[in-house]
């Protein structure tokens, strides 16, 4: 058995931003501020500390409980605004899935910054939603990444402790997550980071983007792609 854990944002899908909007509006409801989140850098980082951030930037009353009121304003503005850019689901996810969904010896689940109400709204929007165990870890309740990836290891069921386990994203921060369950990371450079970027930060394979299926099988196989 091999437990793939997919990252969402620039791995799975972009949402051309669309997320920002909605953090936007959030502020301007909870802070009563209109402020241009447009260069706030949010890849790889757990949506809770984003909300936190944007408290603390902008507010001088921030606390934990101003930062959750955010949270769920950004949660509760997101599905409206993802038709509002022009988002995709990137290169060969689709076919890739679809092949992994027939095999009963691969399990995906996702360890993603995205809360599950989140990550639900995008999958939701984007159509892969019913690629994933509903067993996935999520940022709720996180004080960083690296704890997602302790959850989603512990909800590995106890038969399958030795099975490999592999960490697809896009960002350092998903290699991290790897390294704290001692996972392999497969890095996409669909996202903010190069491949050399990701490869220097210990990726075990990084690439241009997510390959062929078949090329995807053989990397799970052991057959290291070139990344040149």
């Amino acid at each position: 058995m091999r437990y793939l854990f997919w990252d969402i944002d620039g791995t799975l899908l972009s949402t051309g931003r669309a997320g920002i909007v909605a953090w936007e509006r959030a502020a301007h409801e909870v802070l009563g501020q209109r402020v241009d989140f447009t260069r706030l850098k949010t890849a790889g980082v757990i949506d809770p500390e984003i909300a936190r951030t944007i408290c603390r930037q902008f507010s001088s009353g921030a606390d934990e409980a101003q930062a959750l009121r955010v949270l769920r304003g950004y949660e509760a503005h997101l599905p409206s605004c993802l038709p509002l850019r022009q988002g995709r689901v990137l290169p060969n996810v689709v076919e890739i899935l679809e092949r992994l969904k027939q095999r009963d010896d691969v399990c995906s689940r996702l360890l993603t910054g995205n809360t599950r109400a989140g990550a639900a709204a995008k999958l939701r929007h984007y159509g892969l939603s019913g690629y994933f165990a509903a067993d996935g870890a999520f940022a709720d309740d996180c004080a960083a990444r690296e704890d997602v990836a302790r959850g989603a290891h512990a909800a590995i069921p106890a038969a399958h402790h030795a099975a490999e386990r592999y960490v697809i994203g896009d960002t350092p921060h998903d290699i991290r997550c790897a390294a704290a369950i001692g996972a392999r990371t497969i890095a996409v450079a669909t996202g903010e980071y190069s491949v050399d970027e990701l490869r220097a930060q210990g990726a075990w394979v990084a690439l241009p983007q997510l390959p062929d299926p078949d090329a995807f099988l053989e990397l799970l196989a052991g057959q290291a792609l070139a990344t040149d």
